[in-house]
């Protein structure tokens, strides 16, 4: 590539201008300033580059670093550029007063103000005291200015201004409650309005082409319920808009975050269908691709669903479900990221448009909060900024391949961004390359990573084997520890128990007797004494059933299998102190991990020799 692409970073206290691929370079003849830096951002056609400090905004040239012009504005804290960099506006802290004619009313400074670049000239100031919709909206050609009012939108000819006069509109699109509007950056610009829902009627999006012959009739309308905010999206060439209305609350309380809906609006054709998704829970992300004719959008709950919709709102393929909440198209439209940041993995997968979203490469790319493709299309510049997260703040720099290209660490990292240029300065692809070079702060890194890994293998703690309890660490055994329940079955108690047999007999010989044991003994005789008591208070013939139960009591009682065979006093009150010492030990060895114990628990510990002597007691030995 015979362009080198470019991009700036904020810290604290300084602002820096770098190359891209493959030198990494800082611009030296940029003057990086010393004092305090709140913002920082280059003109969306990439001519200029603008920082504030304390007591005025620099706007530089990016290629040269040399400074364009100087502007003597004290507490900047935001910036914006016209399309083409003609116009800047910048955002101060408002300051409140009261009037010195005794009323005592509040007056705000007019904190915002526009200047020609080109003439060095304040063409205009106003108030605004939220940070947030303050930026005034031009066309593409720049020719028109808009700014939002009450239930309007006013729109100011900017062609051989000198000053503007907001009292004086050129024109005015008036509709009841404007909350959000639009401009299209298409060379026939048009405007997008969103009312709310308010007291049972629906909201609605409008588009309207802009003209100073009035805005009597729509090119197209939507309306729809469960609608608080809108976020409005057009696509490169100005033909059709993404509406993204959401609710604070869900009607269903489904979820947490609210109720969103998708919409799409035409201007050729003039269609709106709702955008179906097939699956529940909210929309993540939402992105154009650069060619206008199709759009992706990551939805539901996770793991989420990704699908691509062409300019009509059919689906045209669909993801498999994954973790994810960030799409972006790389710039020539062939490749599309697809990512889980924020209290997520941070997973990027890349996928090749061209190919039918063949899958490229996946990669790890942890506590990202900003990502963006770089112009040329080749490369994606990842990083870490405060305040969002005040640790391990950098940036890194990744081929599409999912190879780490370049690495660079701060201590304090507020905002980055790539330059913006045409797509026209780079060549498109056709295959990606694999012969890039990494830069040696990558190299170093991988490195550093790989040698981390090898003492992490080679210092590996040998395994010490099961935990062994004090009593039985001395023992000559290598065999792997006892535990108290194998030390009980494999111990002698029951061991003497047997279930009975049938006795081998020999055919045609007499049955051999069988000593019966005691217990059986004394419960044949009560049986046989029941019996005959009753057989004197009604005297009946004795019966085969009589019979056979006379023969039957003279078995033995057989018992089912008891583990452990408690069959005596003495062998439960055995179980019960080795129940006791199961418990002893498991507290033993969440004291030996450090967890802290209860009173009664250490007392219980303490017993542990007087549970042991009256096992031996008993006669149960610890093998």
């Amino acid at each position: 590539m015979s362009v080198t692409t470019q991009f700036y970073y904020r810290n604290p206290k300084s602002v820096g201008l770098s190359s891209g691929n493959p030198s990494y370079e800082q611009l030296k003849a940029f003057a990086s300033p010393s004092d305090i830096v709140r913002a920082a951002c280059y003109s969306p056609d990439g001519s200029l580059f603008a920082y504030t400090q304390p007591d005025c905004v620099t706007i530089t040239n990016p290629d040269t670093g040399a400074v364009v012009v100087s502007l003597s504005l004290k507490d900047v804290f935001d910036l914006h550029f016209s399309p083409s960099g003609s116009y800047l506006a910048v955002w101060a802290k408002p300051i409140r007063s009261v009037a010195d004619d005794g009323s005592n009313n509040v007056i705000w400074s007019k904190n915002v103000k526009i200047f020609d670049i080109q003439k060095n000239l304040q063409i205009a100031e106003y108030t605004a005291k939220a940070q947030g919709g303050w930026k005034p909206q031009f066309t593409a050609d720049e020719k028109i200015m808009t700014k939002l009012y009450p239930n309007q939108v006013r729109f100011y000819e900017l062609d051989g201004v000198v000053s503007i006069n907001f009292d004086k509109p050129s024109f005015i699109l008036q509709i009841e409650d404007i909350s959000a509007y639009a401009l299209s950056p298409g060379k026939n610009p048009a405007i997008a309005v969103f009312v709310a829902e308010k007291k049972g009627k629906p909201a609605f999006v409008k588009v309207f082409n802009v003209s100073a012959n009035g805005f009597n009739q729509p090119l197209c309308f939507k309306s729809f319920f469960k609608a608080e905010r809108c976020v409005l999206k057009w696509n490169s060439l100005g033909t059709a808009i993404l509406a993204l209305a959401s609710t604070d609350v869900d009607s269903s309380n489904k979820s947490y975050y609210g109720e969103t809906a998708l919409y799409l609006l035409g201007i050729a054709g003039a269609y709106n269908p709702r955008i179906t998704l097939d699956k529940e829970g909210p929309i993540h992300d939402i992105n154009w691709s650069p060619s206008s004719r199709e759009f992706g959008v990551i939805y539901g709950y996770m793991p989420s669903q990704t699908s691509f919709f062409d300019a009509r709102g059919n689906l045209i393929y669909s993801l498999p479900p994954s973790p994810r909440n960030t799409l972006l198209f790389s710039p020539h439209a062939k490749f599309v990221l697809v990512a889980g940041f924020g209290n997520l993995q941070g997973t990027v997968d890349i996928y090749d448009r061209t190919k039918k979203f063949s899958k490229i490469t996946s990669f790890e790319a942890s506590n990202t909060s900003v990502c963006h493709w770089s112009p040329c299309g080749r490369f994606i510049l990842t990083a870490t900024t405060s305040p969002r997260l005040r640790v391990d703040n950098g940036i890194k720099v990744w081929h599409a391949s999912g190879k780490l290209v370049y690495l660079t660490e701060f201590k304090e990292l507020f905002a980055v961004d790539w330059r913006p240029q045409p797509v026209s300065s780079f060549p498109p692809l056709k295959n990606l390359e694999n012969d890039v070079v990494a830069h040696q702060s990558a190299q170093e890194h991988e490195l550093q990573k790989a040698t981390k890994i090898a003492s992490s293998v080679s210092d590996k703690p040998k395994a010490t084997g099961a935990y062994r309890p004090p009593h039985a660490r001395n023992s000559s055994s290598n065999g792997p520890a006892k535990t108290l329940y194998e030390k009980e079955l494999s111990s002698k108690i029951g061991a003497t128990y047997k279930p009975p047999t049938k006795p081998k007999s020999i055919p045609g010989a007499a049955p051999a007797v069988v000593q019966e044991s005691k217990a059986a003994a004394k419960n044949r005789k009560k049986k046989e004494a029941k019996k005959a008591a009753k057989e004197k208070e009604e005297p009946t013939q004795p019966s085969s059933a009589d019979n056979s139960e006379s023969s039957n009591s003279s078995a033995p009682i057989t018992g089912g299998s008891i583990v452990g065979g408690v069959v005596s006093l003495e062998e439960k009150k055995i179980r019960s102190l080795l129940k006791k010492l199961r418990a002893i030990e498991t507290l033993k060895m969440k004291q030996a991990a450090g967890d802290n114990l209860e009173d009664t628990q250490v007392l219980k510990i303490k017993t542990e020799e007087k549970v042991r002597s009256d096992l031996r007691a008993l006669g149960w030995k610890d093998e």
